[in-house]
């Protein structure tokens, strides 16, 4: 898309509300730690790449992959601007498919008790380039990554005492 009248841009935000069984240094364990995170954070079909992550302010998150096929390459890159242990983590992200920039969003992710367990609150706002993202699209893809930290929390579930 070389031609300035074919660039656009789309606004949105969202916010998604989870409230976990798992306690508030649980979920925040699935943040912060790589092994953990690696557990959920992805596509469910894993394709072939890379991923790193350093959890700090300032610090770099990195996933890569190409689907089997041979399909386009899809590049999730964030940097952390702001990390308060065990409460509150806001990064910014660039998405991008092969070379081309796709999306640009700031997100916040809010971890707080809940009773016995943990409510947790994703707001995201994104800003979407020359049509190929859309808000509908990431709304519902990380509707799906959330879902897939509470499965991930479900499966670590200690019952009786609560171990960190």
């Amino acid at each position: 898309m070389s031609e300035r009248s074919e660039r656009r841009t789309v606004h949105s935000t969202f916010v998604i509300e989870r409230t976990y069984a798992a306690s508030p240094p649980r979920v925040w364990e699935a943040w912060a730690d790589p092994a953990a995170k690696t557990q959920w954070f992805g596509p469910p079909e894993k394709p072939a790449g890379a991923y790193s992550l350093d959890f700090r302010e300032g610090g770099r998150e990195r996933l890569w992959g190409q689907m089997p096929d041979n399909g386009p390459v899809h590049t999730y890159d964030a940097v952390y601007h702001d990390i308060v242990p065990g409460e509150r983590i806001v990064y910014a992200y660039d998405m991008h498919l092969n070379e081309e920039r796709i999306s640009v969003s700031l997100a916040t992710v809010e971890i707080e008790a809940a009773g016995e367990g943990t409510r947790l609150t994703l707001t995201e706002h994104g800003v979407f380039l020359d049509g190929h993202d859309n808000p509908a699209q990431r709304e519902h893809g990380t509707n799906e990554l959330i879902d897939a930290l509470g499965a991930h929390l479900d499966s670590r579930i200690v019952r009786g005492p609560e171990r960190s």
